[in-house]
């Protein structure tokens, strides 16, 4: 296997470390994540117009027709920015569902809208009873005719709040942890029975609470055919897993790095703590734990890319590498910086804030190692 980044992926990675570099520092992280939106427009249509939010889709949908690796390096280096812009939510989620299934109307209505920066959308798919299994859908979707009524709830909704577009998994058929019968529909935000609470996360991101109330739906607002939803949602939350992977990578690095960095000039007994051999060998395995949950990272973005069976192994053998090895660089950060380490003023815990909302996201160590078991 080649590791080494095209000249294309290299030009994208250099832009965005750039961008992070000069124009979004800590204090407008905070700002930004501090706002009603909970994030920049004016940085978001930035992405937008610098091509980011186009990466992972075809030429044929408008996009720069990018694949997981690309989406690695931008998740990646998005993460060591600590990046508060939807893209998850937007780009991956939404996105990837409308890629995979959306007939060329949707896309022109929504997806392009999507890339261009315009429109703010979602997946909501987790349902308080289901905790990892996407299949467990209570939510229904009952045949009017022309039309489909929703009723149902759906829990931890990113960009909830802001989103002008849900996409919705319903159940139309089946029982209720069949993987046939889930069907897909565009929501509008403004939907009559749709109620939205949103909140701030505790990793400065925002996400909402919905409840569906005998919501109307057209015909034309079912995306993909009816009962056949499961395929898309489920290479949808693969790529979503992989892609905050990507984005733990990122900060695990960056922790890394600052720790280093602090240990160097934070002097204690005379003499910078970073001579003193136990920490050495604490630093040393907060880098090893980077490089192991990096390559695993390569290797699972390009057997994804390459459409192998092993794909799903490698997903989950990334994630559950991301759990254990997160958790350890997180901790060591916060411990070796000593009490400052968790103060808000100090980015460091705020990473670590990040780092831990990823590990529990799209499934757990012990979860991914069990589907690895199964």
């Amino acid at each position: 296997m080649d590791f080494s980044l095209n000249e294309v992926q290299m030009m994208l990675a250099d832009s965005i470390e750039k961008f992070v570099s000069n124009d979004y520092d800590f204090e407008s992280r905070q700002e930004y994540s501090g706002s009603e939106t909970g994030y920049s427009e004016a940085v978001w249509q930035t992405f937008a117009d610098l091509g980011w939010t186009s990466v992972p889709f075809s030429e044929d949908d408008g996009g720069f027709g990018g694949g997981p690796i690309d989406m690695m390096v931008v998740m990646e280096r998005l993460g060591r920015g600590l990046i508060v812009e939807p893209y998850l939510a937007n780009v991956v989620l939404a996105g990837g569902v409308l890629s995979r299934t959306a007939n060329s109307a949707q896309k022109d209505r929504w997806l392009s809208a999507v890339i261009a920066g315009k429109l703010q959308a979602t997946l909501a798919f987790v349902e308080p009873q289901a905790r990892y299994d996407i299949t467990n859908v209570t939510t229904s979707a009952t045949s009017n005719g022309d039309s489909w009524t929703l009723n149902g709830s759906k829990g931890f909704v990113l960009n909830g709040g802001n989103a002008d577009l849900l996409i919705v998994p319903a159940r139309t058929s089946g029982d209720q942890v069949d993987s046939n019968g889930i069907s897909l529909f565009g929501v509008d935000a403004d939907a009559a029975g749709l109620s939205i609470r949103d909140y701030h996360t505790i990793d400065g991101q925002r996400a909402a609470e919905i409840s569906l109330q005998d919501v109307q739906v057209v015909a034309d607002q079912l995306i993909g055919g009816i009962g056949d939803g499961f395929a898309a949602l489920d290479g949808a939350l693969d790529d979503a897993t992989l892609a905050v992977s990507a984005e733990a990578v990122g900060i695990m690095t960056a922790l890394t790095e600052k720790t280093i960095e602090y240990a160097k000039s934070r002097v204690q007994f005379g003499v910078p703590i970073s001579s003193f051999q136990a920490l050495q060998h604490r630093m040393v395995e907060m880098y090893t734990a980077c490089e192991q949950s990096r390559s695993l990272l390569m290797w699972a973005a390009m057997t994804v890319a390459e459409g192998s069976d092993e794909s799903k192994r490698a997903v989950h053998s990334a994630k559950y590498q991301i759990g254990i090895a997160g958790k350890r660089v997180g901790e060591e950060a916060v411990q070796i910086h000593g009490g400052m380490g968790v103060t808000w003023e100090l980015d460091v815990a705020h990473y670590f804030k990040r780092l831990t909302a990823i590990t529990l996201m799209f499934g757990n160590a012990d979860w991914h190692l069990d589907r690895l078991a199964d």
